[in-house]
């Protein structure tokens, strides 16, 4: 058993959580043992889909299982930006609403715009009052292992599957803190290639090319720092042992590492491990339940490359609330709500927002977005077995695109060209209807989920889109005879259905 492990609180908060929704057998004994046993790196910025590979737990468990940790004080979550190029942590944000939508890598010298399918990763951290690990206090870390241990990803790998953090420290044969206004030297051998200066905290550096035509190097070779800036920042030089002068006249501590590369070196083509993206985060009912108070603060929100959203709709729910009442309509609508939650859930998307009797909801993929659509039809078919007087019908619309994830009446929206284009794809629908756009028919697995159904190719001009694009039309009603009975995706879970 692991010392630093507060038994009282780590006992208390695993009742808790435990009691939090009903887990797969031994998911909680696993998550346990983790805590207990794993050493101080495996508990800093824990990739759950690494987690759950390793221990036979299903995806989309282990995320709810390390929210609903972080939501009862077992974990700490954390929002990296990491630069693609070379897998280091550019900025670690403890919540979304600092996330910041520009950064740079330092070394690289590359400008990136934050989107949340690509390089936003979420991690968790064990949290200090459950058991304390050497990296809640990384100042107190030698500076190669705050480098190579806080500053670059595991999850970066090499084409050939080696990590890449290997091959990058193999590559820095110098990594130090300088204090305040303070001076170092550096004795060292280059040979052709590049030598490389940088400060992963301040953001700066600088880049010599090392060529045998080049003239000697000054000895010293003196680079100041200043507070956001490095002179010289570049240069040329012959190979051969050199001195480095390095000065802070900065006002405090920097990280310095000297990083060497042969001629002609490129950025290798950096793969990375499956990661918890902020995109699949987002569109997680759990998080969204869970986290309600982070909020995106950025003024023009942080960019999605692709999302599926899929609108719902009632059809003459106006006679419904005059033929029946207010109160008696109300309470069937919100029922409808709590089963068109579920079934999303189920389907691994999440509700955005209700507008009136309607629901937005996202999703990662098209083939999810499908057979939660068609799941919906199938679940208020079963509802209005048991309400035939005043049957809710359902009509739904589907669209993927690019969208911005804003903060909109203090909760998580997306908004955008695709927003728009979803919701009037909605429109066309009839009763018990599905309209897709071209690129969610033609998404893989789509059509073998629609095989059941009749489903027909149209051209639709959309109002207040200005545009006429392709539409598929699906009797989500009417199954072909002989057709099976829609699938449900598989190994999918109900979630607890909530208030709206």
């Amino acid at each position: 058993m692991k010392t630093g492990i507060d038994e009282a609180e780590l006992d208390r908060r695993l009742a808790t959580l435990e009691t939090a929704r009903t887990w797969s057998p031994r998911v909680m004994s696993k998550l346990e043992g983790f805590l207990r046993t794993a050493d101080d790196r495996d508990l800093y910025r824990i990739n759950p889909l690494a987690f759950a590979a390793e221990r036979g737990v299903a995806e989309a468990e282990a995320i709810d299982l390390f929210l609903h940790a972080s939501s009862l004080g077992l974990f700490e979550m954390d929002w990296l930006l990491v630069c693609p190029m070379c897998a280091c942590i550019v900025e670690s944000f403890g919540s979304l609403r600092t996330l910041e939508k520009h950064y740079r890598c330092a070394l690289c010298r590359t400008d990136y715009e934050a989107v949340l399918d690509d390089y936003i990763t979420v991690t968790f951290t064990v949290c200090a009052n459950v058991r304390r690990i050497r990296y809640h206090d990384p100042d107190s870390l030698p500076a190669r292992d705050y480098c190579f241990e806080c500053r670059v990803t595991l999850d970066g790998v090499t084409p050939d599957g080696e990590p890449w953090i290997a091959h990058f420290a193999q590559a820095t044969p110098e990594v130090r803190f300088i204090p305040p206004h303070a001076v170092e030297r550096i004795e060292i051998d280059v040979g052709e290639g590049n030598l490389l200066g940088w400060d992963f905290d301040a953001g700066d550096g600088f880049e010599f090319t090392v060529a045998k035509d080049a003239p000697p190097a000054p000895q010293p070779l003196t680079f100041e720092y200043q507070d956001r800036s490095s002179a010289p920042a570049t240069g040329r030089i012959a190979p051969g042992r050199i001195v480095l002068e390095i000065r802070n006249a900065s006002p405090r501590r920097r990280l310095f590492g000297l990083t060497l590369t042969s001629p002609g070196f490129s950025h290798p083509d950096i793969r990375f491990r499956p990661f918890l993206t902020g995109k699949r985060l987002l569109t997680t009912q759990t998080f969204r339940t869970l986290f309600r108070s982070e909020l995106i603060r950025a003024t023009e929100g942080i960019g999605v490359k692709d999302i599926t959203l899929l609108f719902t709709d009632l059809k003459s729910s106006t006679a419904l609330y005059d033929r029946i009442g207010d109160l008696s309509a109300f309470s069937l609508v919100q029922q409808h709500f709590d089963r068109i939650q579920d079934v999303t859930v189920a389907n691994g998307g999440t509700v955005i927002k209700t507008i009136g009797d309607a629901v937005m909801a996202a999703f990662l993929n098209p083939r999810d977005a499908v057979s939660a659509a068609v799941a919906m039809l199938d679940e208020m078919d079963r509802f209005n077995r048991d309400h035939v007087d005043r049957p809710l019908i359902l009509k739904i619309g589907l669209h993927k695109g690019a969208s911005i994830a804003v903060t909109s009446n203090n909760q998580l929206d997306y908004f955008g060209q695709a927003v728009n284009i979803a919701a009037r794809v909605q429109s066309l629908a009839q009763a018990e209807e599905i309209y897709l756009t071209g690129d969610v028919h033609d998404y893989p697995g789509v059509g073998e989920l629609l095989e059941p159904f009749a489903v027909e190719r149209r051209m639709a001009q959309l109002k207040g889109v200005n545009l006429e694009m392709p539409v598929f039309r699906v009797a989500g009603g009417k199954r072909r005879p002989g057709a099976d009975p829609w699938p449900r995706q598989p190994g999918s879970a109900t979630g607890s259905a909530q208030c709206f």
